[in-house]
């Protein structure tokens, strides 16, 4: 059996970064050690368990069945343990230093990233502000393991353990280029159908979109010609060409050289999320944070309470 004694809460600390990294090199990075350094406590924590914890493998280490029965246990252990010892203190944004890490797709940067970045800099010029490119799947496990501090998400598809914060409900409109010859009114359904169109496909390739679900509908459907993985790529395409899109309002209201009208079909909007992990629901920083980016917002009269 394991003495809890005799064992070094910096090793249980090396433990949780080589869990969470399954690689030497990087954990090291992460602790601020040599590798050489992570490889010896690496020995020792096989001693204390009498398990090889993580072994080589094809892409990595890979935990061994003892390693992956520690992982959580582990995980909240260390948190709990570093709320215990850490004095909640008032958060003074003039003086401090985080590096704010937050995930969001192109639209999110603009839509909420953008406006929130004037007030981030009077109000704490001493941060730093990351932001990681969304990939679904994994913004859960970024969270767990406290890759990232904030997530932008729709409301379809966000983790249901993640708390949540909605910070505004957005329409779809019709845009083209400035003077475009096709919407200096509202189209009907019929010419909008022959248009041509460009659409957004974030995991690339794909030709449909809510539109095309709500023409379908009514038996209709539309000419689309171009699709791209960005928003930026798609404006300066509608901006240089005879193009349109169904797109965010908030994505043109300040956006120059386009047209911007109704569309002639009803398509359902979405409901935009801040999301965090439950470690940081409490943390004063990140309170402050949450409350810049709400406050940010304020002037559409949409973001709700936590």
């Amino acid at each position: 059996m394991v003495n809890f004694r005799q064992i070094d809460l910096n090793l249980l600390m090396t433990l949780d970064v080589l869990l969470s990294e399954l690689n030497v090199t990087r954990a090291a990075q992460r602790l601020n050690l040599s590798q050489p350094s992570v490889s010896v406590q690496l020995a020792r924590l096989r001693e204390v368990f009498s398990d090889p914890l993580l072994l080589p493998g094809p892409r990595g280490m890979q935990p061994t069945t003892r390693a992956l029965e520690l992982r959580e246990p582990l995980r909240q252990a260390l948190d709990a343990l570093e709320s215990a010892v850490s004095a909640v203190r008032p958060f003074d944004p003039a003086s401090a230093s985080q590096t704010w890490r937050i995930v969001a797709t192109d639209y999110t940067e603009s839509a909420v990233i953008l406006p929130l970045l004037g007030r981030l800099r009077a109000a704490a010029p001493g941060t730093r502000l990351a932001v990681f490119e969304l990939n679904p799947p994994q913004i859960l496990r970024q969270a767990e393991q406290g890759e990232v501090d904030l997530i932008f998400h729709l409301r379809e598809g966000s983790p249901a353990s993640l708390h949540q914060r909605l910070l505004f409900s957005e329409r779809y409109v019709l845009a083209g280029r400035l003077n475009h010859p096709a919407l200096k009114r509202r189209p009907t359904l019929a010419q909008f159908c022959k248009l041509e169109h460009v659409v957004v496909s974030p995991d690339g390739g794909g030709f449909s979109a809510a539109t095309d679900s709500a023409l379908a509908n009514l038996g209709l459907s539309r000419q689309v010609v171009l699709s791209v993985p960005h928003f930026l790529f798609m404006l300066e395409a509608l901006r240089n060409s005879e193009l349109v899109a169904v797109l965010p309002e908030r994505l043109v209201r300040a956006a120059a050289g386009l047209t911007v009208v109704e569309p002639p079909v009803a398509v359902a909007g979405f409901d935009m999320l801040m999301l965090w992990h439950e470690r940081l629901h409490r943390d004063p920083a990140h309170r402050w944070l949450r409350q810049q980016i709400a406050m940010s917002l304020v002037a559409d009269g949409e973001s709700k309470g936590e």
